[in-house]
């Protein structure tokens, strides 16, 4: 059993922002398997599955992701390595996409549930959405929505990302690290 994860934040006034680029894969993911609900309210967010592959999108707020996780992980008996958490990262430029398993939460707040709840040793998919000047508007920089510049070229980013994960079903993570890691958003215009 699969189990990928995307972090955002519940409900409409954070749909488009750079925290929610998580639920944004998951739901093409979601889109693109037919996956179909089977959330309980244990859970603690969205959960969708096709065959032996789950989609979770918590809707506990971002900090308390882990919560929505680990029923999850207990119920369907998930392994840690087949955990796949899908989420922004503020210290890559906007487009950029890394793939790596464990690590340090990097001051995301979400990753640092999940360590909290399930430990460190699960896969991230990291996503670049850029930083702002100064450390001090980061919390309002990733509840903003995407520029209109950014928006122009987020539906290949989502592809793109998608895609590699779908890659992660079949093939070792240095192949798909190999071919799908991105520097920056031109990387995907080339």
């Amino acid at each position: 059993m699969t189990l990928f994860v995307g972090l955002g934040n519940p409900g409409s006034q954070y749909e488009e922002t750079r925290h929610n680029i998580g639920f944004k894969i998951i739901d093409k993911l979601v889109n693109d398997f037919g996956a179909r609900d089977i959330s309980k309210t244990s859970f603690h967010g969205k959960l969708y599955r096709s065959s032996n592959i789950l989609f979770l999108k918590p809707t506990t707020f971002m900090n308390l992701s882990g919560k929505s996780v680990q029923p999850v992980k207990q119920f369907f008996k998930v392994e840690l390595e087949d955990i796949i958490v899908i989420h922004d990262d503020i210290d890559l430029p906007f487009g950029a996409v890394r793939f790596k398993r464990g690590g340090g939460h990097g001051g995301h707040n979400g990753l640092r549930s999940l360590d909290a709840h399930i430990t460190k040793e699960y896969l991230r998919v990291r996503i670049g959405v850029g930083k702002p000047e100064h450390k001090s508007q980061v919390a309002d920089y990733v509840l903003h929505n995407f520029s209109s510049d950014e928006r122009v070229i987020l539906d290949q980013l989502i592809t793109h990302v998608s895609d590699a994960c779908k890659l992660l079903l079949v093939e070792d993570l240095n192949v798909v690290k190999s071919t799908c890691s991105l520097k920056s958003i031109s990387s995907l215009q080339q």
